[in-house]
């Protein structure tokens, strides 16, 4: 196989994986931090074994690295747990496409990092992902547990925008797994003193599940996602990277059996076709 073929195989991978991580919400029958905690702790020693098997180094270049690893590791572990609770509440297939605002959350942050001005595009790409969770919104009502997981989704895609521009402002110096080593570390020591159920209380079957989380749909898709970027241009990852949330959607209609209305249908493919169109635009820039 090719080097590029392969690359291919190893991104597509990588994206089904991820959108694979969805599922856990469900059937991990713990809360969302307590999952965030053992998957977050279970994908940091995964990703150690396999840098110190490539022997890649593992300490940071200098002090101010440590304290960008800790800023960027407190984002992703409430990242995470918001991701899961979206999930939890709202279901995987709209937590997942919630989630998915993100590309059009990055462009009106980026601001804040560089003077990109915001364009008439970047208004009409937000115009549709309006629509679009208008569309997923069941009603207007923090009681309907549809519509609070659909605001949790959107605020853990504005903390996962937040963490990708300050990872690529002040961290992109590392490889992916080294920068996930950290976050992952990071993110469960911070977060494990409010677990609600302690490691010797998880049941044999939840032990399994999050094993299986931590890492066939963390640690690995971040190591497969890495070295496809050796052969693939930016905007073929971030336009594949935009098939998730059907990967997603379609896990969850074959091993959960969620079904979508129609305007939930027609509402997600707003959202993703404008996170699809922002992902192409700013990766095509860089590519």
């Amino acid at each position: 196989m090719q080097p590029k073929q392969s690359a291919l195989l190893s991104l597509h991978s990588a994206v089904l994986l991820f959108g694979g991580t969805a599922l856990f919400s469900k059937l991990i029958s713990l809360s969302a931090l307590d999952i965030t905690v053992y998957r977050a702790a279970i994908a940091f020693i995964v990703l150690l074994i396999l840098l110190k098997l490539q022997r890649q180094p593992i300490k940071l270049h200098n002090q101010r690295d440590y304290l960008v690893a800790i800023m960027l590791g407190a984002i992703v572990g409430l990242h995470w747990v918001t991701y899961f609770a979206g999930m939890q509440m709202a279901g995987v297939a709209i937590g997942i496409i919630a989630f998915f605002t993100y590309p059009v959350i990055t462009v009106f942050l980026e601001p804040l990092f560089n003077r990109k001005q915001i364009q008439l595009k970047d208004i009409i790409s937000a115009s549709t992902v309006l629509l679009g969770i208008y569309l997923l919104v069941p009603e207007a009502n923090l009681g309907n547990q549809v519509t609070l997981g659909i605001i949790t989704g959107i605020f853990s895609g504005a903390l996962f925008a937040l963490r990708n521009l300050l990872q690529k402002q002040f961290f992109s110096h590392y490889s992916g797994p080294h920068t996930m080593l950290y976050q992952t570390l990071v993110a469960c020591l911070l977060l494990i003193a409010f677990v609600d159920v302690p490691p010797q209380h998880v049941s044999p079957q939840n032990i399994s599940l999050i094993l299986l989380a931590g890492v066939v749909f963390t640690a690995i898709p971040h190591a497969l996602f890495a070295s496809s970027l050796r052969h693939l241009s930016a905007t073929t990852a971030g336009l594949i990277s935009c098939l998730q949330p059907l990967y997603g959607t379609l896990l969850a209609y074959i091993l959960l059996h969620e079904t979508l209305t129609l305007t939930t249908l027609f509402g997600g493919l707003l959202v993703v076709s404008a996170a699809c169109f922002e992902t192409w635009s700013i990766t095509r820039k860089k590519a």
